[in-house]
């Protein structure tokens, strides 16, 4: 089982890494990666032609800001209600079952994902959790409801917003659409092995991250952008920022009326329960 939305990937400088590009290849999930014209040479010569999408501008200087607004655009030209947009340094995807992460060998969590944030009328974006961030010993619920989706993202395409700035890009849009009473779904079901930021080369290391106190300008940017929510601290040997999610959690999930949830829970096999009104 695959996705039914589009699955694109945003890459730079990695044909060589390409560890999203190799998950999804093994996992035999189709895909798009999206490359600035300058890489496509290297990129064609390890990925199928067909999979790749040149965009129409190169080196900007604006990070993957430009990119994902042309993702954003394309997916909507090919009638998708939703798109995915990974990054390109996930290693492999996981399916969590009593905290023990299980490999996934295709593309049915994606599909599952879908199935389930299709079932409501106000869910702006969704995703994967990082593997880095699953406890071992505690046991979770399914998902996280009102909080930040970083990297593997599963993207309404007829919200208002499009990504914007510089840094942190995916914080600061799920929190636009949390102020604007949307939902938001951060699986912990199904996680995705993302690389630790600045462990690799390329991407948006050397433009954004490397550059003269790069932590603290990202930082920053967000409280300027939600100074009412996010302050930065000094955690884990560097500048970080702290977003508040507190007064979210009046944000409620709206099912979808007339829909026969067991059906589907019989037909594709999901492990999450619907949510219901206490």
């Amino acid at each position: 089982m695959n996705p039914k939305y589009p699955v694109y990937i945003i890459s730079k400088g990695r044909w060589e890494s390409r560890k999203t590009s190799k998950a999804l290849e093994e996992m035999r999930v189709p895909y798009y990666i999206v490359i600035e014209p300058q890489e496509y040479d290297q990129y064609a010569n390890v990925i199928d032609s067909n999979k790749i999408l040149t965009l129409p501008f190169s080196e900007l200087g604006q990070g993957s800001i430009p990119a994902r607004n042309w993702v954003w655009k394309d997916s909507i030209k090919r009638g998708a209600k939703r798109h995915w947009i990974l990054d390109d340094n996930i290693a492999s995807f996981h399916r969590l079952n009593r905290n023990l992460p299980v490999p996934v060998a295709s593309g049915t969590i994606f599909r599952c994902a879908e199935d389930f944030v299709d079932r409501y009328e106000n869910v702006a974006i969704s995703g994967f959790e990082y593997f880095m961030f699953i406890p071992r010993k505690t046991k979770l619920a399914p998902f996280r409801l009102n909080t930040r989706v970083y990297s593997c993202i599963l993207l309404k395409n007829d919200l208002p917003h499009r990504w914007r700035g510089r840094y942190n890009e995916d914080t600061d849009l799920s929190i636009r659409v949390l102020k604007d009473g949307w939902c938001t779904i951060l699986f912990q079901a199904f996680i995705c092995d993302k690389a630790t930021t600045m462990t690799m080369t390329g991407g948006n290391t050397e433009d954004l991250y490397e550059i003269q106190d790069g932590r603290l300008k990202m930082a920053q940017s967000l409280v300027d952008q939600h100074p009412d929510i996010v302050k930065i601290s000094w955690k884990f040997n560097r500048w970080q920022h702290q977003v508040n999610y507190r007064p979210f959690k009046l944000n409620k999930l709206i099912k979808k009326p007339n829909l026969n949830i067991p059906n589907i829970v019989n037909n594709y096999g999901m492990i999450l329960k619907p949510y219901k009104k206490r």
